[in-house]
């Protein structure tokens, strides 16, 4: 809790998996899309487009309710940006973020409590410039974070690319409630693909099975010898 009662202190953080280099410590008063989005788009306009994030399966990362891809996940696949995520109950597999947490949480976050977000943000700014520029780490052999770091050679586009699939692939339209209509049945994607196309691709694994793909992402699978129709 802040200090004055209006909320809670959401830190918003973005490491690079090769040098530790943090790139974004957010105070944040929630996980939404909407406030998460706009950090960073100004994070990718200052460091350029990464070729991958590994998230957790939080909001707005992931979906408690089982879908494949969130709205923000939706921006980021358009942007050109690989998604994945740590797996559930194992936050191991995205170690390297949960052990800048725990420095974090120990050394920023402990008491004196903070006042209000403004107050968490000056906090933040001063940690971050120590962790970054002035602390060594054993993994980097003694170097600092900044010592490794190399900005993206891919810079933030003006807009987003035009979305483009090959000749062979079989292209539909997501409608409401993630309905794609395929080969006479009526499937059921995510719904932050409403409006959206993507690209219907046989799988290797045997016929009648169908990946599907939102540009060069894969999100979803469907075995038409065993799926029904969903109602509406």
């Amino acid at each position: 809790m802040l200090g004055n009662g209006t909320g809670r202190c959401n830190p918003l953080t973005v490491i690079d998996d090769h040098s530790r280099f943090n790139l974004t410590l957010e105070a944040l008063p929630g996980q939404t899309r909407l406030l998460v989005q706009p950090v960073l788009q100004r994070t990718f306009e200052r460091y350029g487009l990464p070729d991958r994030i590994n998230t957790d399966n939080g909001a707005p990362w992931g979906s408690s309710s089982g879908q494949n891809i969130t709205s923000l996940g939706v921006w980021l696949v358009r942007l050109g940006i690989k998604i994945s995520h740590s797996r559930p109950l194992h936050p191991q597999t995205n170690g390297k973020d949960e052990r800048f947490h725990r420095t974090l949480l120990a050394e920023a976050m402990t008491a004196p409590p903070f006042y209000d977000l403004a107050s968490a943000q000056e906090r933040f700014d001063r940690w971050r410039q120590v962790y970054n520029c002035y602390r060594p780490h054993e993994a980097l052999g003694m170097q600092t974070p900044i010592d490794r770091y190399r900005p993206s050679h891919r810079p933030m586009p003006d807009r987003l690319p035009p979305i483009e699939y090959g000749p062979d692939d079989e292209v539909r339209n997501v409608q409401a409630c993630g309905i794609v209509k395929f080969k006479g049945r009526r499937l059921r994607t995510s719904y932050a693909l409403h409006g959206e196309p993507v690209a219907m691709r046989p799988s290797m694994d045997g016929d009648g099975i169908y990946d599907v793909f939102y540009c060069h992402q894969k999100v979803d699978r469907f075995d038409l010898n065993s799926v029904q129709s969903v109602e509406t």
